[in-house]
Formats: structure tokens, sequence, C-alpha cells
């Protein structure tokens, strides 16, 4: 068998080898690279003094039951006015956070109940008209004798039914369902 460095012909081999030969000659195992100890790296705990709250904001609902964003001001004093549009915290009794968003929505309107209906008439309608098509085309398909007819008349019919298996499914249907408050 030939020696692994004896086969390769390359020049580019040797330098390294001779570089690699050279740190182990300069540097006996048993010596540490440096001559201190290394001592592991660590992060320092530095405490820093408490700052000021510039505030705090919190999530609520507003009279109209939609989210809004409310922002306690530290600066504003207890008994100064507030202005119309900035809404005060609402604090339950005894505790320290203000209420959640539970909580904060708009009082109950006599219990009356929101309703939404569903229509997907204008799909069916679509769908219908569609189906209706496709059935006209394929009896003028079977009618006709011109071949350039024929052919315009398949492609036709292609179409149709392309379009047919795209929009007569479910998941057509509920995106294209228009909701209304009943």
């Amino acid at each position: 068998m030939i020696p692994i460095s004896s086969s390769s012909s390359r020049p580019a081999a040797e330098p390294a080898l001779r570089a690699a030969e050279r740190t182990t000659k300069a540097r006996p195992a048993s010596q540490p690279a440096s001559e201190a100890p290394l001592r592991p790296v660590k992060d320092k705990y530095v405490p820093e003094e408490k700052q000021a709250s510039y505030g705090r904001y919190w999530l609520g609902k507003d009279e109209d039951g939609s989210p809004k964003i409310y922002f306690d001001d530290p600066e504003a004093a207890e008994g100064a006015p507030v202005s119309p549009g900035a809404p005060r915290a609402e604090y339950p009794d005894g505790e320290k956070e203000p209420m959640s968003p539970e909580k904060a929505g708009p009082p109950d309107k006599g219990g009356k109940e929101e309703k939404c209906v569903g229509n997907t008439d204008a799909v069916d309608r679509e769908i219908r008209k569609l189906k209706e098509k496709k059935e006209k085309l394929e009896a003028k398909l079977n009618r006709e004798t011109d071949e350039t007819k024929r052919e315009s008349l398949e492609r036709q019919l292609a179409q149709v039914e392309n379009e047919l298996r795209q929009k007569d499914n479910d998941a057509y249907r509920r995106q294209h369902t228009k909701v209304t408050n009943g």
C-alpha cells in the first residue's frame, strides 16, 4: 500500500503539513497556551434605581363594545378634570388592577341578542346559471356537424365545466355568503 501523503501530487499540501508539525514542536502538550489560568466569564448584576412610571396602557371596551386601548396617566392629579375623550381607568372595588375587558364592557342593553343571517342565494343563482349554460352547450355540441364549430363549443364547454368545478363547493359558498344582521 502507498501512504496517503506520498499519493498526493499537489505541492499545496506540503506547506500545511510543515506548519502543523511546527506548532506541535513549538509547544509540548504538557504546557498550556498561556501561563495565566483562565477564569470563566460570568455576568454581573448591577442594581439600578427605580425609574418613575410613565403610565400604563390597558385593553378595555368602549361604549359600543369595540376593543379600545386606555391610558392611565401618572402625572394627572386625582382631582384634575379629565378631558371628555380620555376615559378614566375603572377599578373594581378593593382591587389594584383595572377591570378586565369582560368587566369593562358596555352594560347589557335589555338582554337583546344580535343575530346574523347568512344568504347564499346569489351564489346558488350563479351556479344554477352555469349548469344551464353547460346543458345548452352540450346540446349544441351534440347537434353540431361542422368540425370548427364543434371545437369552439368544446372549448367553451371546458371553460364552463372548469368554472363550475371551482364554484360548486362549500368553500366558495362560505367565502361569498352575504351576512346581514337579522
